[in-house]
């Protein structure tokens, strides 16, 4: 006996050891949470194109019954939507939930009003969505409480239903365990638990859950040890936070804080009564008695847990008489899943430049980013359904014959703002499940004549104190050439071998002529390409052969999306950003990204060149599609060599989207830029754009416009059949007038032709 009780001791020693380990070190391991951007609501935002009402469920908010709105509640009335925003603890500052009243009309917001003090606002932000998290094994979400947060009211419950004689055990209720024990052997099964708060606790924090005489003795032990070193209170807060609530997808509820923000959408301190009992109901088994599917059962428990508070004298008999009358109201469920995995996936190598996936997975920060949900449910969305057509409509060349992830035709999609960088959406394949490989950001293809604008750029830039050597009217030759660099010969092509002599820089742009490009780029020189490719942090190799102008060079969708986005900045490039703010879990801000921004091209050229770009829209190789964007719009498609990529990047003045279509195996699609990427960018922007007024792209100083002749590049006269309102840098425009269709006496001196109109009206009569 005297071994035995040595034997004890020096094991109780043991157990006590771990105990103090885990109550005075870190309890829990608390996942990192990302979330999406904040959305702004400001007037004149078209409320179709928010999405506001999808977004709305996803943030949990509820339709209010009452006469006045709850926080997380909405209404909507003729010409009004009154919303009442949740509490947030944003980056640098804590938002305190208000009613709102958003006055609408023409489906657009007219007008933003706080209805508690009536003053108008000029915006309010949605508070950001929960993408995921970041966690080792299991997904625990739990909402950290000090037990002065939790209102008595819930401490009762909790106390009542699971262990009414808390604060007079020692951690072992004996009566309570052969009372359990006679109601078992009655039955011939277990009915009835006889364990404390404490032994709960225990099982939770240090053993596993099979069920075993030897089990049950450690259990035991260790809760009278633990009754022995701690308080009731600090016992009491532990296991209020590490009680298990029920399951949201991926996540675990833990906890009574976020059990309270799950099932009601409130913190814990400002639950009632019946709230507090349903919590309460739900530790013996969330599963069984979930409120999501289980309503009378829920209810039935819950209206024991108020009766057994009306009997040990916690509420008067009015109260349990009130809420038995009651239903069990819950928010309604909104499952959670990660709608951004390629997002995440890139996000996550981002942050281990930081951040060890130990400190990610156990420190509960708090991650800010760029995302916007609504537009990467939409990209992941056009991608699917965009290679799914694809597929049924090509179904000998693009379907796959072994069924197997890498032999499937792929897509990747990218999303940003111009003016930050901000990716707003980012696929990276068809199905994150099938193939984690982020093509958005990891496959190297060569992007064909989407490269081929920045060789335009480069002729449109001025040099160092003089005027570009090229204009969008100037003449280029689009027939065979050969080049020779370093003892090769290089011959181009164009696509099937079709030539139209001389034509304008924007119609070789325009209808992507690959001859009429080369011949360009070897005018103004390959140095001078590549040092635009090098200001875009395009990774153009430095010793490139003359056949890179035509795009021979790898390069992955997020890079080439982010030069387009520099074009749409006017030559402001803004380096891509995935994080905003990472805090820890108190609010501290650990890291800031702020914009990185650099004018690495002349804001003239690169209008010159959207002007351009927005042609392609009008009459290049995405002509007619234009029509669909509802506002305006520059791009341009990319295709490789035997067809095995295929791109289309574009922009809008406020987005930069970027489509790629291609096999993992490098293999013939048969299929073009225009065919295969452009439908997809197409109806992503469609619907991104939907609802916005209409936008152009502003000119910077130093921009004018001349109608000229299409054919020739001059100016154009009324008699000209096929004009188009150029732009060019102030003073580079063409003097003469088109000689093919003169105006015949519309330029008489005198007729406000100017002299010198008349002369040249007279030559061309002669030559007529």
């Amino acid at each position: 006996m005297l071994l035995a009780l040595a034997g004890l001791a020096v094991y109780s020693v043991k157990l006590d050891r771990q105990i103090v380990d885990r109550f005075e070190g870190k309890r829990w391991r608390l996942p990192s949470k990302i979330y999406s951007d904040a959305f702004t609501l400001y007037p004149g935002l078209s409320l179709e194109g928010a999405h506001l009402t999808e977004r709305l469920r996803r943030l949990g908010y509820q339709t209010g019954r009452g006469k006045t709105l709850a926080e997380g509640e909405h209404r909507t009335g003729t010409g009004f939507i009154d919303l009442y925003l949740h509490d947030f603890r944003y980056p640098g500052a804590h938002f305190e939930g208000m009613p709102v009243r958003l006055e609408t009309g023409d489906g657009t917001i007219r007008r933003l009003k706080n209805l508690d003090t009536s003053a108008e606002l000029s915006s309010v932000d949605l508070e950001p969505e929960l993408i995921t998290g970041l966690f080792e094994k299991v997904w625990e979400e739990r909402r950290i409480v000090a037990l002065e947060e939790v209102p008595e009211v819930a401490v009762n419950a909790v106390i009542a239903i699971e262990d009414h004689r808390f604060y007079r055990h020692f951690g072992l209720d004996l009566p309570a365990v052969v009372r359990a024990a006679l109601a078992n052997f009655r039955e011939g099964r277990i009915v009835e638990g006889g364990s404390t708060l404490t032994q709960q606790l225990v099982k939770n924090f240090f053993l596993t859950p099979r069920k075993s005489l030897w089990r049950k003795a450690q259990e035991a032990l260790m809760a009278v040890l633990v009754e022995l070193r701690y308080s009731k209170s600090q016992i009491l807060e532990a296991y209020l936070n590490e009680i298990y609530f029920g399951q949201r997808g991926w996540q675990g509820i833990y906890g009574i804080g976020e059990a309270a923000e799950f099932y009601f959408g409130k913190p814990i301190d400002k639950c009632g009564l019946e709230q507090a009992a349903v919590l309460a109901a739900l530790i013996r088994s969330p599963g069984a008695y979930s409120p999501f599917k289980k309503e009378e059962r829920i209810r039935d428990r819950r209206d024991r847990v108020l009766r057994r508070m009306w009997e040990l004298g916690m509420i008067a008999e009015s109260a349990y008489r009130e809420g038995v009358d009651r239903p069990v109201e819950v928010r309604p469920f909104v499952p959670q899943g990660n709608d951004a995995p390629y997002f995440v996936s890139y996000l996550l190598k981002e942050l281990e430049q930081d951040y060890s996936i130990d400190m990610l997975t156990s420190e509960g920060l708090r991650i800010f980013t760029t995302l916007d949900v609504e537009m990467q449910r939409l990209a992941t969305k056009c991608v699917q359904e965009g290679i799914q057509r694809l597929e049924q409509r090509y179904p000998s060349q693009l379907r796959s014959a072994s069924g197997a992830p890498e032999d499937e035709l792929q897509g990747a999609f990218v999303a940003l703002q111009p003016h930050t960088g901000y990716v707003r959406a980012l696929v990276g394949g068809r199905d994150y499940r099938k193939s984690r490989y982020n093509r958005a950001v990891q496959a190297r293809r060569q992007p064909g004549s989407l490269f081929k604008p920045f060789v335009y750029l480069a002729a449109l830039e001025q040099g160092a104190g003089r005027k570009p050597d090229y204009t969008p009217s100037s003449i280029l030759p689009d027939e065979p050439l050969e080049v020779r660099y370093d003892g090769k010969r290089w011959s181009p092509r164009n696509f099937k071998e079709q030539y139209f002599g001389d034509v304008t820089l924007r119609t070789s742009l325009e209808q992507s002529m690959n001859c009429a490009t080369v011949w360009l780029s070897q005018q103004i020189g390959l140095e001078r390409i590549l040092g635009v490719a090098a200001k875009l942090r395009l990774p153009v190799p430095a010793a490139a052969g003359p056949s890179v102008v035509l795009g021979a060079f790898e390069a992955t969708p997020l890079e080439m999306a982010s030069a387009y986005g520099t074009l749409a900045n006017q030559g402001v490039r803004c380096t891509p950003l995935v994080i905003r703010k990472v805090l820890d879990k108190d609010g501290t801000t650990l890291k800031r990204k702020g914009l990185e921004l650099e004018q690495v091209a002349s804001a003239q050229a690169c209008y010159l060149l959207t002007h351009l770009l927005e042609g392609v829209f009008q009459r290049g190789t995405a002509r007619g599609v234009g029509r669909e964007i509802p506002v305006a719009a520059a791009g341009k498609t990319g295709t490789t060599n035997d067809y095995r990529d295929a791109w289309f990047a574009g922009y809008t003045p406020r987005l930069v989207a970027l489509a790629w279509v291609g096999f993992d195996t490098p293999r013939s699609t048969g299929l073009s830029g225009a065919q295969a990427a452009l439908p997809i960018w197409c109806e992503f922007m469609k619907v991104a754009s939907s609802g916005l007024p209409r936008e152009d792209f502003v000119p910077p100083p130093g921009i004018v416009f001349h109608k000229i002749d299409r054919l020739n590049g001059l100016l154009a006269t009324p008699n000209c059949p096929d004009t188009v309102e150029e732009a060019f840098l102030e003073g580079t425009g063409p003097s003469e007038l088109c000689p093919l269709h003169p105006d015949n006496g519309a330029h008489e001196e005198g007729s406000g032709g100017g002299n010198e109109q008349g002369v040249l009206r007279k030559i061309f009569d002669l030559f007529r």
